[in-house]
């Protein structure tokens, strides 16, 4: 490349790429980290924006959580088609059950009537309207107010950047490595691509797998013409790939007594149900106590019922949406299709399935998913220190001309806007979860226009006020509004924090936890920017020491 008559290196070229490549879309990248990073933990946020749900504290045993719901449904809905019972786990505190009509099809993704019950006593729970940790979820790779289809157009683009800011980084840094061990605080533009370069290579597997698989998860947007000619949609497709891969055993003992497939004409005769329990128990030991996730019953109370018990984890991450599953005779509580061994997927499928499942992190234990959460909060780190240097190292230039450019300071303007706007933004959220009446109509859409109100104040914020008071200001405030997140939970009807740690509910007290710590890194860096000094204030105090 040449410029101004001098032809530059590879190393000068890349470096010119990685800046203007992550600059240019920079502050979206920063938003697609933070809601993604949070998207880790969706279920629990959604669990924490429903505190009617809190009573719930599941009981050890899943043999009793299954009596529980069979209780309920026997009591409530002895005459429908199907159930399927959806146990707690720890992601998920109560039981959820789907009733449908005998018209329905037991195996419909959608339909039915979808009630949550106290896993202890099969009491209704009636939570609060809320999109939860969904809109979060959903923000991610299809923003908000979009045409679904463009928005994940603009990701993707944007996902394409990062991945090329990423490769160029790796090139333009020849010493990446010694940079890795290298951290000089206090020293201006020195420090900040320190902290730049130790994020970008502390989670360098992490960043390049979650931008090469958001583009695998987005592929069917970009290139959607093989599969259209073939099938109806996309689900349709992976649905096809899952069942080539299951291999189905049927009992020789059952293969006469299978009930036949249910539907609309199938006379029914009365008859007892089989006790659940000792299915369930079954299950976990053929699968080495791999936990139970569902629980369905096709014609129950009649002679044609069967029942089918899937695990909640897979075998492994090559195996995306493929669970073990057992098929019982719903009246003699006979197994007669097991469904716990698979064929090895084909290579390609196999890395599909692996990279999407991580940036997913569906079916993946706890201890793998906190691990998913802080690399994203490292990538989140890693774009925001990159922001900020890009201001850094122009400020002297700034400062020679004694007047900021009108670029300059709208880039310093969006980086508080992005960095510490966004933050307060989903604070804000929460908060409208609890103060916005129950009652209110369409109160999951209040929710989200104050996301967004709040997020357009940071924004007129930043660029009203001096720069340095603004990120005081708004570090402060998003300090303040975190800390009291969990005081607020319990003051407004949730579970307290000790109450939930007794009780051993973690999907209720992590979220608390996690509200305190990043109440306590916003003060941190509150601390940071209030005792840093500025290139004028050092020229300042250098020249006070002269004299």
């Amino acid at each position: 490349m040449r410029i101004d008559g001098k032809v530059e290196g590879p190393r000068q070229s890349m470096s010119w790429l990685h800046t203007w490549s992550s600059l240019i879309l920079g502050w979206l990248l920063y938003a697609i980290f933070v809601t993604g990073t949070l998207s880790f933990f969706q279920s629990e946020i959604s669990v924490w924006m429903k505190p009617e749900l809190h009573q719930s504290i599941p009981p050890k045993s899943q043999q009793q959580q299954a009596q529980v719901a069979i209780n309920y449904l026997q009591q409530h809905h002895p005459d429908a088609g199907s159930w399927r019972i959806q146990l707690p786990n720890t992601r998920q505190n109560t039981t959820l059950v789907t009733v449908r009509t005998v018209d329905e099809d037991p195996n419909a993704r959608r339909g039915g009537t979808r009630i949550t019950l106290d896993s202890t006593t099969g009491q209704v729970l009636e939570a609060r309207e809320t999109r939860g940790g969904g809109f979060l979820y959903r923000f991610h790779f299809e923003l908000y107010g979009l045409d679904r289809i463009a928005a994940r157009w603009i990701v993707g683009l944007a996902t394409m950047l990062m991945l090329v800011a990423i490769i160029s980084g790796v090139i333009t840094h020849k010493k990446i490595f010694k940079d890795f061990f290298t951290f000089r605080p206090g020293k201006g533009q020195r420090s900040w691509l320190d902290a730049h370069n130790a994020s970008a290579i502390l989670a360098l597997p992490f960043h390049i797998m979650i931008t090469f698989s958001g583009l695998l998860l987005l592929l069917f947007t970009f290139m959607p013409w093989g599969i259209n000619q073939i099938y109806d949609n996309r689900q349709d497709f992976l649905q096809e790939q899952r069942q080539n891969l299951v291999n189905t055993t049927t009992t020789n003992t059952e293969k006469t007594s299978r009930p036949p497939k249910h539907s609309q004409n199938t006379q029914y005769n009365s008859a007892t149900l089989t006790a659940l329990p000792p299915l369930v128990t079954y299950a976990q030991k053929a699968w080495d106590n791999n936990p139970v996730a569902s629980i369905q019953i096709t014609a129950p109370n009649t002679d044609q019922a069967k029942i089918e018990i899937q695990a909640l984890h897979a075998k492994s991450v090559a195996y995306r949406g493929i669970y073990p599953s057992l098929e019982f005779n719903g009246v003699t509580g006979a197994v007669f299709q097991d469904s716990t061994t698979f064929k090895t997927p084909p290579i390609p499928t196999a890395i599909y399935n692996t990279v999407t499942v991580l940036h997913e992190a569906r079916g993946l234990d706890l201890a793998f998913r906190w691990l998913l959460f802080f690399s994203g909060i490292v990538g989140t780190l890693m774009v925001a220190t990159g922001l900020i240097l890009w201001c850094v190292k122009r400020a002297p230039q700034q400062l020679k001309q004694n007047k900021k450019s009108f670029g300059f300071r709208l880039v310093e303007v969006m980086n508080i806007a992005a960095v510490i706007g966004l933050p307060l933004a989903c604070a804000a959220y929460f908060y409208a979860n609890r103060f916005i009446p129950v009652n209110v109509s369409d109160r999951t859409l209040l929710e989200i226009r104050v996301f967004f109100i709040f997020w357009l104040i940071s924004l007129i914020h930043a660029a009203l006020r001096p720069h340095k008071q603004a990120w005081l200001e708004q570090l402060l405030f998003a300090c303040i509004a975190f800390a009291l997140l969990p005081i607020i939970n319990f003051s407004t009807g949730g579970q307290a924090l000790w109450n939930a740690i007794e009780n051993d509910q973690w999907v209720i007290a992590s979220f608390d936890l996690a509200m305190w710590v990043l109440a306590l890194l916003f003060m941190f860096c509150f601390y940071k920017v209030k005792n840093h000094q500025g290139i004028k204030e050092r020229w300042i105090r250098k020249f006070e020491q002269l004299l």
